[in-house]
């Protein structure tokens, strides 16, 4: 078999694999899933899902990985254009993937999934703060802001624009960094 051949094969299968995923967390939830289920939903054989992931949460783990990717670069594309539009091009990319983001941070989703979000987040937030006397409080209050403000979002069926939503979190988040600015 050609590579390319197996290559599609093999993206082929993750992007089922992941289908699968999203659609039994939206059903049954993501602590209760089986790789069994996963793979008769996908309808892939066993040796094909561990050929590509360990188990269950090393296949979250990479959809994850992606994700967070995509979001980061969202932020740094355009690198020169106004914080307010790489805010909502994030937003942008959240709605884009909206089933995806929608299971793996919503109630049935995976913990995991929002822990490591929020923990990216605050990372991403503390590179462009200076450091302050409050440490990694703020980064981490503001990064569980953004993961929970996808999650009002989603679950509330996108009441706002991405613009909307990236101008009032924006907001909140300048509120947080200038009352911490304040303890020095």
């Amino acid at each position: 078999m050609s590579q390319s051949s197996e290559n599609v094969r093999v993206r082929r299968t993750r992007k089922l694999l992941r289908e699968a995923l999203v659609e039994l967390i939206e059903e049954r939830g993501f602590d209760r899933l089986t790789v069994g289920e996963i793979t008769e939903r996908a309808m892939v054989s066993r040796a094909a899902f561990y050929r590509n992931y360990r188990d269950k949460y090393q296949l979250v783990e990479q959809i994850f990985d992606e994700a967070m990717a995509a979001l980061l670069g969202t932020m740094t594309d355009g690198a020169e254009r106004p914080p307010l539009e790489r805010w909502a091009a994030f937003f942008e990319h959240v709605a884009r993937y909206e089933r995806l983001y929608g299971a793996l941070l919503g109630k049935k989703g995976s913990p995991w999934f929002a822990t490591r979000m929020r923990a990216s987040l605050a990372t991403m937030v503390s590179e462009h703060l200076p450091p302050k006397p409050s440490g990694e409080l703020v980064p981490t209050l503001v990064g569980a802001m953004f993961v929970q403000a996808i999650t009002w979002w989603l679950d509330n069926g996108r009441p706002s624009t991405p613009e909307q939503l990236a101008n009032q979190t924006a907001q909140l988040a300048s509120a947080v960094i200038a009352e911490a600015k304040s303890w020095a």
